[in-house]
């Protein structure tokens, strides 16, 4: 999300609900990445392989290969939209390969994110803004009214 731009803040409730849609993109994105990524891999190995060869030879697959790379770029672009459709709905993708992703929230004023991985059921962790992943704490440790925990249960320096 852009500087600037108003926030989006989610309560677990909020989060758990949006799940469903959130899942069905994060899925298309974490397989589509994978997809690209494959794709762009071959076609690095195909250039650099053309590279070593004769002017002639290159030509032979000079057409098909700009043909890939157009498809590649079709997919990047698609993989792009999946992107913009989750960052619109206020989701913060942290990890494009695993499918994590982040919900901002506000806990006694103090924002903190609501985390979720792709094959996880629900939003069940929480971290702070600076922690990421390695800072991941479950939701049910917490001891405030909504689940998270208030400043008394979380240590930070």
């Amino acid at each position: 999300m852009a500087d600037g731009e108003n926030k989006k803040y989610f309560t677990i409730e909020e989060a758990n609900n949006a799940l469903p849609l959130v899942r069905a993109i994060v899925a298309d994105i974490v397989a589509k990445y994978a997809a690209v990524s494959e794709r762009k891999s071959r076609l690095d190995q195909i250039r650099d392989s053309r590279s070593s060869q004769s002017r002639g030879a290159q030509d032979l697959y000079g057409e098909e290969l700009a043909q890939v790379e157009e498809e590649l770029d079709r997919e990047i672009a698609r993989l792009q939209e999946f992107i913009d459709e989750l960052e619109n709905l206020g989701v913060e993708l942290k990890d494009i390969s695993r499918g994590l992703v982040d919900f901002r929230s506000l806990v006694d004023g103090r924002e903190v994110y609501l985390c979720w991985l792709l094959g996880e059921e629900e939003v069940g962790h929480w971290h702070e803004l600076e922690a990421g992943f390695a800072g991941r704490q479950s939701l049910l440790a917490g001891s405030a009214s909504d689940g998270l925990p208030d400043d008394s249960d979380t240590d930070v320096e």
